[in-house]
Formats: C-alpha cells, structure tokens, sequence
C-alpha cells in the first residue's frame, strides 16, 4: 500500500484538516535542537489558536444567526447570509476538536465516529461557504444589472429553495472525506499516537502495485475537487459577476461604497485570503514536493489560517457594519442589523432613472 512507500500520502490529507504538519513530518526538524520541545511549542501555540477562534466564531456567528433569523425581516440577502453563517458555525463548534487534538500533542484520542465527523464537516463548510459567497456576488450582480428581473422574480422562498440545493451538493461532495476517514497507531518521535487520516484502501486490493495505484487516483481526485469546486471555479465566477458589476455601476452612475457592498467584497476577499495559501499547500504536496521543509512549514500556517476564517466574517460584520464608534454608541445586535440592511436608498430617480427605481424596490426584496 502507498502509505508504506510515501508518508505523504499519509499523512498531508490528514494534515489538510486534522493533523499538524509538524507531527505528519517529524523529520522537517531532524537538524533542529529539540523536536520534543518543538511539538510542545506547536501543541500550546495551536490550541490556544483554535481555542480563540472557537470562542470568537461560535459568539459571532450565533450572534449573526440569531439577529438575521430572529431580529430582520426575511429577504433575499439576509438568507445568503444566515446560511453562511450556520456553515461557519457548524466548524466552529467542532474547532473544540481540534483544541483537543492539539492539547494532546497531536493525538487523536476521540475515536472514529468523531474522526468522520470532524473530517466531513470541514469539507462541508468549505464547499457550502464558497457556493453562499457566490451566490451573494451572483445576486448582487443580478440586482443591479437586471433590476426589472430581479424586481419580478427575486423572492426569498425562492432563495431557500436554492440554498436547500446548495447545500445538498455540499454534502454529496463532502462524504467522500467521511467515508475514507479513518484512524491508526502510528510510531512518531518515539512514541505512539493515533492519526485521524484519510485512509483511500480500506479494502484489501489484489496486489500491492494495485493499491497504490488506486490509492493515488482516489487522493489526486479529492485534492482536485476540492480546490476546482471549492476554489477555482468559484474565484473565477465572482471575479466574473464584479467584473460585470462593476461596469454597470459605471455605465449608471451606481455608487459602489455603499455598505452592504463594501462587505460583500471584504468576506469574499478574506475567504480566498484564508484558503488559497492551503490549496497552494496541497497542491505542491501533490505534486511531489512533500518532503521540503518549506512547504512542510507552509503547511502550518496555512492550516490555521484556513480554520479560523469562519470565525472573521462576523468581526467583518461588526466593525463595516457601524465601525468601533457605533458599537459602542448602540448595541452589537444594531450593527449587526445595519451590517445586513439591503441598500435600499443608494440610488435616487434622479441618479438612475428607471433603473435606479426597479433596483430601489428589488433590493427591498
């Protein structure tokens, strides 16, 4: 099987969403003067960083969930919203995993059921994420662009209805993470740990050669998918839908600093921010660069990073919503609430005509 001839194949998906790269690649520190000292330096650093982030992402986007569900009047934008933030609340609250994985010193002593879950459920926020962030710049783009469309045929039980398919594709793409999850013993700076991984042979195939083999097209395809779905293809739609946005707001005389706009753009830029350096990541460790201690270390920046973007968006809310004056004037949930108000009265008649007045009323919508 691979995983006797490459320890990458081992151990850099499980890197991907529950392994350090430090204690997948002990031998990255081989020249250094204490890896003991290291993996406990790593193993204080991570989870107080994920400890951090669970708390900030389960207050803020609880926060979030309960002001869109419960304090605004249901539209079109608000559920693109509400149905971003309960994926990053989802991870968030299974963050207190990997606060225990890395207290124990990157030991996984919380079974299989548990490793299955935490692996899909990290798939399944990356994929429904990436497909609300794109639906947000999609419906934006179709509200200034089409204004008399939107006006007619932009409704929120419509909007639930494709948030419901959005999310079932999520986790069609996201149970292959919980079928392969898998855990096993392994020997690693002299003492053994238990890796949750994903494990691409568990059945027995016919010959060694064919495992490997097998084994290697399953991993190529998952890193693949995730980063033309859950990446690519998303980056170029958006950059798309801007690029379409942007020339209608300047053909009209659109203004483009309005609020709602102005975060739209940050949480989609800090979403390609935060997962791009793991992509990059995964894909120079596909490609054969696994054992290079630079992309080893990459591989330890990029993973946190990537983490803790679920719990930056309500920050994002919060300060662009009023900034720091205006949530110490009002409450938080007031920001919130402004941070989601759809921008109802950025173009007057006299601006925008016709247009200007269908995308008043449709933004309403």
């Amino acid at each position: 099987m691979m995983e006797g001839n490459s320890s990458f194949l081992f151990n850099s998906t499980s890197t991907y969403l529950n392994i350090s790269i430090s204690s997948a690649y002990p031998n990255a520190y081989k020249n250094q003067e204490d890896i003991t000292t290291q993996m406990q330096r790593k193993s204080v650093i991570f989870a107080t960083l994920y400890m951090l982030g669970f708390l900030l992402g389960i207050t803020g986007n609880g926060l979030v969930i309960f002001v869109i569900g419960f304090r605004m009047p249901k539209t079109v934008v608000t559920i693109w919203y509400l149905n971003l933030a309960v994926a990053d609340f989802a991870f968030t609250l299974f963050l207190l995993v990997e606060v225990a994985y890395s207290a124990l010193g990157f030991h996984w002593a919380l079974g299989l059921v548990l490793c299955k879950m935490y692996g899909a459920i990290s798939y399944l926020n990356l994929y429904a994420s990436v497909f609300f962030l794109t639906l947000i710049s999609a419906d934006r783009c179709v509200s200034v662009c089409l204004p008399t469309w939107a006006l007619r045929h932009r409704r929120p039980h419509q909007a639930s209805l494709v948030s419901l398919v959005m999310w079932l594709v999520a986790v069609a793409l996201s149970i292959p993470s919980l079928v392969f999850r898998d855990i096993k013993t392994v020997l690693n700076s002299g003492r053994e740990i238990i890796s949750c991984y994903e494990n691409y042979i568990l059945v027995n195939g016919p010959s060694p050669e064919e495992e490997d083999r097998l084994w290697i097209c399953r991993q190529q395809a998952m890193v693949l998918t995730s980063f033309v779905v859950g990446f690519l293809v998303p980056f170029i739609l958006i950059l798309s839908f801007y690029g379409v946005l942007a020339a209608a707001m300047k053909r009209s005389h659109l203004t483009r600093s309005s609020r709602p706009f102005k975060i739209m753009v940050a949480v989609v830029v800090t979403f390609f921010i935060s997962w791009f350096p793991l992509h990059i990541a995964r894909l120079l460790a596909l490609a054969g660069h696994y054992e290079k201690p630079g992309v080893q270390h990459f591989f330890d920046v990029a993973v946190p990073l990537a983490y803790l973007s679920s719990c930056l968006n309500p920050l994002l809310y919060a300060f662009m919503g009023g900034g720091c004056r205006d949530m110490l004037q009002h409450s938080i949930l007031a920001t919130f609430h402004a941070a989601f108000e759809e921008d109802s009265g950025q173009n007057s008649p006299s601006q925008t005509g016709d247009s200007g007045i269908h995308l008043e009323q449709a933004s309403r919508i």
